[in-house]
């Protein structure tokens, strides 16, 4: 996971780029007037200097309701849009949004993540979301799931969601000119998948991912570790993150990356610049490790990781600041950068499954 020079080779990086950044202030550094939304450009800008910048994927957070930190902002696109309006507008970055299991039918939340891996050319991953509260069920006209009822949804749609992406062949589209079939309709699967509150028919109206299996990354919170390709602990201290992480290996997640929220030094001092942020808004508390200091000092906690985890998401508290000093002073020391062309998996080292159905009938035959 690590060498002897740097403690960093084989640690992936990942960016969250919602918004202005992580701190509820964060947008009154963006220079937009309050109530504007975060516009096309500097959402591209974003994810360029991320993909610029060396890291392996960016992340996009999102809720079933509108942003509600003083901002006048009524609402925003949600994230499976803004991957894949950038998606044509990379090559190399991984780009994984939030799609919430209890507010999204997870038929279309399986074809939106299909049709991103098509369209970043096999970049695509996938943070299960699990807003479930009161509020955001009612979006969809239900109530608020107990954390038991969630687990099972949170494991349901995944589960749904990998059939449906195995439920065409890898050659199930021939293009026979001479016959004029598109496809063989002897590749494609119906599911029958039955969950605790829906049920699939399918098969997907996608083909088959590039990838296979487009990327799951799971809140440790959701304990989804043998199903997610990536876990994400948010834990506040090493020792805590350590332990979750053997627990998610142990369970058999291939990857586990820690959630860390960052101020650094840039022209103001870090911890100056967070007390005019917690002067402006309050910061919620969120159980990650947080830290405010010097790229110096932030490559020496991402050392002390590297012996635990597999990668870090890192929350900037605001993006326009704070990322620039990333990519100046904190990605050229950890390396790694992603290969032009190459899929999120390749990227994570993670293979490309074979598809279930395809793998069953070789074996039968």
């Amino acid at each position: 996971m690590t060498d002897r020079r740097t403690g960093l080779s084989g640690l992936h990086l990942a960016l969250e780029a919602d918004g202005d950044g992580a701190h509820p202030a964060a947008w009154r550094h963006s220079g937009r007037p309050p109530g504007a939304v975060l516009t096309s450009g500097a959402l591209r800008d974003v994810v360029a200097g991320a993909e610029d910048a060396g890291f392996a994927l960016v992340t996009f957070a999102d809720s079933p309701l509108p942003p509600d930190a003083g901002t006048g902002v009524a609402g925003r696109i949600d994230a499976g849009t803004r991957a894949a309006y950038v998606a044509p507008l990379t090559d190399r970055i991984g780009l994984a949004p939030t799609l919430h299991v209890a507010t999204t039918e997870p038929f279309h939340l399986a074809t939106q993540l299909a049709s991103l891996d098509h369209a970043s050319h096999g970049r695509a991953g996938w943070v299960v979301g699990a807003a479930a509260g009161e509020d955001e069920l009612a979006t969809v006209g239900g109530a608020k799931l107990p954390a038991a009822a969630l687990a099972r949804e949170a494991a349901d749609v995944i589960d749904a969601a990998r059939a449906l992406w195995d439920s065409w062949d890898d050659d199930a589209v021939i293009k026979d000119v001479a016959t004029g079939r598109f496809l063989d309709s002897r590749r494609v699967h119906h599911i029958d998948f039955e969950g605790a509150s829906f049920t699939v028919k399918g098969p997907l109206i996608t083909p088959r991912p590039p990838q296979g299996q487009v990327v799951v990354l799971a809140p440790d919170t959701l304990a989804a570790d043998a199903r997610a390709d990536i876990v994400l602990v948010g834990r506040p201290d090493l020792a805590a993150i350590a332990a979750r992480s053997r627990a998610a290996k142990e369970a058999g997640a291939p990857l586990v990356f820690a959630e860390v929220e960052v101020v650094l030094d840039a022209a103001v001092p870090a911890a100056d610049r967070l007390a005019e942020l917690d002067g402006a808004a309050a910061r919620p508390e969120s159980g990650r490790l947080r830290h405010t200091g010097s790229p110096e000092s932030l490559l020496e906690l991402l050392r002390e990781l590297a012996d635990s985890v597999d990668g870090v998401r890192l929350h900037p508290a605001v993006l326009a600041v704070d990322l620039p000093v990333l990519a100046r002073q904190v990605l050229p020391k950890v390396g790694g950068a992603p290969r032009a062309g190459g899929t999120l998996r390749e990227t994570l080292g993670l293979p490309r499954p074979a598809g279930r159905f395809a793998a069953a009938a070789a074996t039968n035959a």
